[in-house]
């Protein structure tokens, strides 16, 4: 005989659907940030934050405090962009928000799962195992396109001008593997919502 499922309180299924009204918000805002970088890197003149060697900042010398002021980046309005670094830039951007969309989209469905009480669904392992694999990529290869694009912003700067390899790096990818735990994380949740399916699948209809 299969068991009654009993629904959430109403106070449960409110603060559930404030989460999942949540992710989906966060993943439409993704959506937005990646639409507002496509359209300010393929515009007429993009302003890229680029990477700059140890570079002293006067305006701060003499300040009561300060021993020295260095900048580690620029932003720089460019009149030309490589069409090819453009598209290493949007990638930057674009993986790590797909990763971002795809971990909402598991927080909202499992949102909804739990409100209908039934939340070992197989397309939740599925989703957070994606979430997760995205995840990597958008830390990894994210990082490393960005450091290809500037790289080829460089390489065109430096056809006419030689020295602006003096100010600015010819190649650095500043790595941040703090993504990538996060990415296991979610890969252990998704083995989590597997095995409780296999779980929930094994014990239905025993009272």
């Amino acid at each position: 005989m299969r068991t009654t499922e009993r629904r959430p309180s109403l106070a449960d299924g409110i603060g559930l659907g404030i989460i999942a009204t949540g992710a989906v918000s966060v993943g439409i805002g993704a959506i937005v940030a990646v639409a507002a970088a496509a359209a300010e890197i393929f515009g007429r003149s993009p302003a890229i934050r680029m990477p700059v060697h140890d570079t002293d900042l006067p305006a701060l010398d003499g300040v009561p405090g300060i021993e020295r002021a260095a900048v580690d980046s620029a932003v720089i309005t460019l009149a030309s962009v490589p069409s090819g670094a453009r598209w290493m830039l949007l990638l930057e951007t674009a993986l790590p928000a797909l990763a971002t969309i795809a971990l909402c989209a598991g927080v909202w469905w499992l949102g909804v799962s739990l409100i209908r009480s039934h939340p070992f669904r197989p397309s939740l392992g599925w989703l957070f195992g994606a979430a997760a694999c995205l995840m990597i990529a958008g830390a990894l290869l994210g990082q490393l396109a960005g450091g290809v694009g500037r790289a080829m912003i460089v390489q065109d700067l430096a056809s006419t001008d030689p020295d602006v390899q003096d100010v600015l790096w010819t190649f650095l990818v500043q790595v941040d593997l703090a993504p990538v735990g996060w990415a296991f994380a979610l890969a252990l949740v998704a083995g989590v919502f597997e095995i409780g399916r296999r779980l929930q699948r094994d014990t239905e209809g025993l009272v």
